[in-house]
């Protein structure tokens, strides 16, 4: 029986909505070769929140300025990956909140990104290629909805 190194990982991210024409839109990343497109999300770092981490990370994947409105269930997964040639198992636990769009254009992501761009937050759902956040995205749309916020 082969036992493996296990760590834990904690990053956070947004759901970031805007009105537009009556309908709402949130902002989505196209990330990694093939292209899968996901939320806005990255690691922890040493000294930060993971909101203060989340705003952050919403800001250099999209370019967008955003106020926080609320939080959103967390997600928590189990994932593999090679560390030092060796594979490790990762606990990863992923905070995500709902963030209203202030100010900024999705044109001014950084480089680990291929594309960020506006779709429309029902369309969002099936292009997103993780499961948790289809579920993230499920929520904000359901608080948004409720008039939870905004």
């Amino acid at each position: 029986m082969s036992t493996f190194e296990t760590k834990e990982q904690v990053s956070a991210g947004g759901v970031v909505y805007r009105r537009r024409g009556g309908k709402t839109e949130v902002a989505l990343i196209s990330v990694g070769e093939p292209a899968r497109w996901q939320l806005p999300k990255g690691l922890v770092g040493r000294g930060e929140t993971p909101l203060e981490a989340a705003l952050r990370e919403v800001r250099e994947e999209t370019g967008l300025a955003c106020e926080v409105e609320g939080e959103l269930e967390r997600v928590e997964y189990w994932y593999f990956s090679k560390g030092g040639g060796r594979r490790v198992r990762f606990h990863k636990f992923v905070h995500f909140y709902l963030m209203r769009f202030v100010s900024g254009d999705v044109s001014g992501h950084d480089d680990e990104v291929n594309e960020a761009r506006w779709v429309e937050a029902e369309e969002a759902e099936g292009m997103l290629a993780f499961k948790g956040e289809r579920k993230a995205l499920s929520e904000a749309r359901e608080m948004l909805a409720a008039g939870a916020v905004d």
